[in-house]
């Protein structure tokens, strides 16, 4: 059976993170550059895998200053640690178009299991006559396991930064040309 090669196309994919501020309010922000790609036997998602490498100085949360202190060594330390990645383990189907992809998620140098709750959105040829899949995942990570660990306590109780960092994925991918495998 041959294996099929996705790459990822950046220009119609994302990912965006949310974390809580100041204990009542959300900060939204996203990368800006990474590069993906997925291999399936047959174009069988369920027993796909799955690489992904961010590039960490490519934060971005609309304010400068934020994202600065985001690159510096309180949080990402992009200087010492350049890259984010994730590697898929297993996927799991989990329902009509559903999958749940674990992995590994390296941030800082310290790698952790995720699971991403993925649902397949479909294939469609577009008009260059590229056979694409699209697919959205989230997932909620603890940032102090993955050594982000800066926060100031609040006059008022609370702390500035939440722990909890909510991450949604959007993915095109462009099917690339197929190989055999032996």
């Amino acid at each position: 059976m041959s294996t099929e090669r996705w790459q990822i196309d950046g220009s119609h994919s994302g990912i965006q993170f949310t974390v809580r501020h100041l204990v009542i309010a959300k900060v939204r922000g996203q990368f800006s550059r990474w590069t993906g790609a997925l291999e399936a036997p047959g174009s069988d998602f369920a027993r796909a895998s799955l690489d992904v490498v961010i590039d960490a100085s490519s934060i971005d949360t609309g304010v400068a200053d934020r994202d600065a202190h985001l690159r510096s060594a309180d949080f990402f330390d992009v200087e010492r640690y350049p890259e984010i990645t994730f590697k898929s383990t297993d996927v799991t189907p989990t329902g009509a178009d559903r999958l749940r992809v674990d992995g590994a998620l390296t941030i800082k140098g310290i790698t952790r299991a995720v699971a991403l709750d993925v649902e397949v959105l479909g294939q469609a040829r577009d008009p260059w006559g590229n056979e694409r899949a699209a697919f959205s995942a989230t997932t909620s990570i603890d940032r102090r396991e993955f050594g982000l660990t800066w926060n100031q306590v609040l006059e008022a109780g609370g702390v500035m930064v939440g722990d909890r960092i909510d991450i949604a994925i959007d993915i095109e991918a462009v099917r690339q040309v197929a190989a055999q495998v032996a």
